[in-house]
């Protein structure tokens, strides 16, 4: 994983200054609460994924090679509830997305690779989902996975909640692309995943809506919504992504009607925002898009507004605080 501490020093000044500014950020939405995660064991949120067994239940775990642990937090109180150790599955390396898949299995995804194409391959590991909420270890199937056109960075792994196939979009600050998996996975042989589409961000996480209708990405400062039909995106627009302190995950509320977002560091926020248009006329469940753009096709909505108004103001103020502190220097 690659954090913005790693960026130039002006895009650093600027992820700082919008952390001041995300106090600005409203937490509540169509009665889903935003929750704060308690447990001090889980320091490096990365990946989140709603529970369908347990109602208001959430998933997550630690990225890197902080052990095979993934914890299961409750978001009325923001603490952990069950700690799943995974066996079966060698010595994690970078673990940095969580999916919940249609049949009832969890599906974990150590895709991350810091240096862009260190590892010759990276994994994918299978587990039902828990029926009961306590400490457990549950044996996990391992998959091996390679893309097509060469090893990559990736933080984001996607389970379609209808086909059960398995999407991964890797990680590029120019926009990198989103890889399908095959149709059945093998956990004896090579599952090579080939690229179906581009990206136009710098992906952090995703998650498809209940319906399999839409696919959300997310990055540190935005997101896009695509429509999703006939196994392939379509860019919708943009998501009113949350300022936070290193925006890493995101995942639908069960009922579709809204996004949760996580950050990384002790005591990490997780951030509900509602999905737009979820009560037009007509629109199923989560099917309303999480675009924030008008019916129009032109950008809209007051958070676009605040989003755009706090980077500017953040980029602005970087800039002018490093030309002062380097005229002291010289």
């Amino acid at each position: 994983m690659r954090s913005p501490r790693s960026l130039s020093p002006a895009l650093a000044g600027a992820v700082l200054l919008l952390v001041a500014a995300g106090s600005l950020t409203t937490a509540s939405a169509d009665g889903h609460d935003g929750f704060t995660v308690k447990d001090p064991r889980i320091v490096e949120s990365s990946g989140l994924a709603a529970s369908r067994a347990h109602p208001g239940v959430y998933w997550t775990h630690n990225d890197q090679d902080k052990g095979a642990f993934l914890y299961a937090v409750d978001s009325r109180t923001g603490k952990t509830v069950a700690t799943v150790t995974m066996t079966g599955v060698g010595a994690p390396r970078d673990v940095e997305a969580i999916s919940v898949g249609p049949d009832g299995n969890l599906y974990v995804g150590d895709i991350g690779d810091n240096l862009g194409g260190t590892w010759s391959n990276v994994w994918i590991y299978k587990l039902p989902e828990p029926k009961t909420l306590k400490d457990q270890t549950v044996r996990a199937t391992q998959y091996v996975v390679k893309y097509a056109d060469g090893a990559r960075d990736a933080e984001a792994l996607m389970v379609h909640p209808k086909t059960g196939r398995i999407y991964i979009a890797d990680k590029k600050e120019a926009g990198g692309s989103l890889y399908e998996g095959p149709a059945e996975m093998s956990a004896s042989g090579t599952n090579v995943f080939k690229r179906v589409a581009a990206t136009d961000l710098w992906v952090t996480d995703g998650a498809f809506s209940p319906d399999g209708r839409r696919l959300a990405l997310r990055g540190y400062f935005g997101g896009t919504s695509y429509a999703w039909k006939d196994g392939r995106p379509s860019r919708e627009g943009r998501l009113s992504v949350p300022i936070q302190r290193q925006g890493e995950s995101v995942t639908y509320t069960p009922d579709g009607t809204t996004l949760m977002y996580g950050t990384e560091g002790a005591q990490s926020e997780v951030t509900p925002v509602e999905v737009p248009g979820k009560g037009d006329g007509g629109s199923d469940s989560g099917s309303g898009g999480g675009s924030s753009e008008s019916g129009d096709g032109k950008p809209g909505g007051i958070d676009d507004f605040k989003t755009a108004a706090f980077v500017g103001a953040a980029v602005l103020l970087a800039f002018f605080g490093l030309k002062r502190l380097f005229r002291r220097r010289r």
